[in-house]
């Protein structure tokens, strides 16, 4: 039995994924879909698909998992196009940090038996700092050591589940169970926010008389602090996954707000140790944070002597088939 997987979208996210199920070609077949012709061509050059469908119907036609590598503000049309194609019992995976909205789209148009699970991956701590986001910096470890958040809506069934789960085993990650609503605030504060943050640190002071000197002596800092801004979650409706989760975005610029008006304070009554403190504060917070996570050591892990199965034993468990054994 074959299992053939549909790659829809061959970003980064999508071509890395393909490429850490590269070690399973006997037990499936990747099929991959990319608006953009170029980026799916590269995607094949790079062994991240078996086969570079353009139509998006045949694409999924027949697949026992699609999985959603898009941006934001393609996901809706893209499950609307897609649904009536949609065998029983196909397997939907989402991989963008939007979770609620997300699942309305997939409840309002997935029929019965197609089953809807949202999973978003965290990077490996040897990508974390990369520069290059395009699919040429897709690699099948991408995702190694991280933590895989999984959510999904009430009553999924639990052979859904389980593919999740085992699918994120596959990648090297460790699966982070949480429900819509906890995923929701958690992805505000580290993946919308960021990139609202630097857009208006931009906007702040771009917009300012003195930008036309400022830019030249723009420092390294400028540049970092400003960079997440042009990585949104949307190809063009750009601030729809912030829309989508309004109330928990807001929420968090008005932490940001808050912690900006305590500084600010600080410095118009020239209280040094205020703002020593505030700044001490954020230091450590911030290496703790990245020793952490570059640990992975969020959780007790098993015992080390416990045999993780295999990839194709993790699907054959699935999907009621047999890998193939090694040849002596």
């Amino acid at each position: 039995m074959t299992i053939k997987v549909s790659l829809l979208g061959l970003n980064r996210t999508g071509a890395s994924i393909g490429l850490a199920l590269a070690s399973m070609k006997e037990q499936l077949v990747r099929v991959g879909n990319d608006r953009e012709h170029g980026i799916a061509r590269l995607a094949e050059k790079m062994g991240a698909i078996d086969k570079l469908v353009v139509n998006l119907h045949a694409a999924v036609e027949d697949a026992d998992i699609v999985i959603l590598a898009l941006p934001v503000d393609q996901i809706q049309n893209t499950l609307e196009v897609i649904a009536s194609d949609l065998k029983a019992g196909c397997v939907v995976v989402d991989t963008s940090p939007v979770k609620s909205g997300v699942a309305q789209w997939a409840r309002e148009v997935l029929p019965a038996e197609r089953y809807f699970i949202s999973l978003t991956p965290s990077l490996s701590t040897t990508a974390l700092l990369d520069d290059d986001n395009g699919v040429e910096s897709a690699r099948a470890d991408l995702f190694k050591d991280g933590l895989m958040l999984i959510t999904s809506p009430p009553g999924t069934d639990e052979s859904a589940l389980n593919l999740a789960n085992n699918l994120t085993k596959i990648l090297g990650a460790t699966a982070l169970y949480s429900d819509i609503a906890e995923s929701d605030g958690l992805l505000a504060a580290t993946h919308l926010l960021p990139s609202l943050v630097s857009a208006a640190l931009i906007n702040a002071t771009t917009d300012q008389p003195g930008w036309r000197e400022a830019r030249k002596v723009a420092s390294r800092s400028y540049a970092s602090a400003t960079e997440p801004a042009l990585h949104m979650l949307e190809e063009t409706n750009l601030g729809q996954a912030a829309l989508m989760n309004a109330e928990n975005t807001a929420r968090m610029i008005d932490a940001v707000i808050d912690e900006l008006g305590r500084l600010r304070d600080a410095l118009i009554r020239k209280d040094s140790d205020q703002v020593e403190e505030r700044l001490q504060h954020a230091q450590e917070a911030r290496r703790q944070w990245w020793v952490q996570r570059q640990k992975g050591d969020w959780e007790p892990r098993p015992d080390k002597d416990v045999k993780m199965p295999t990839g194709g034993e993790i699907f054959g468990r699935l999907f009621g088939f047999r890998p193939k054994k090694d040849k002596k």
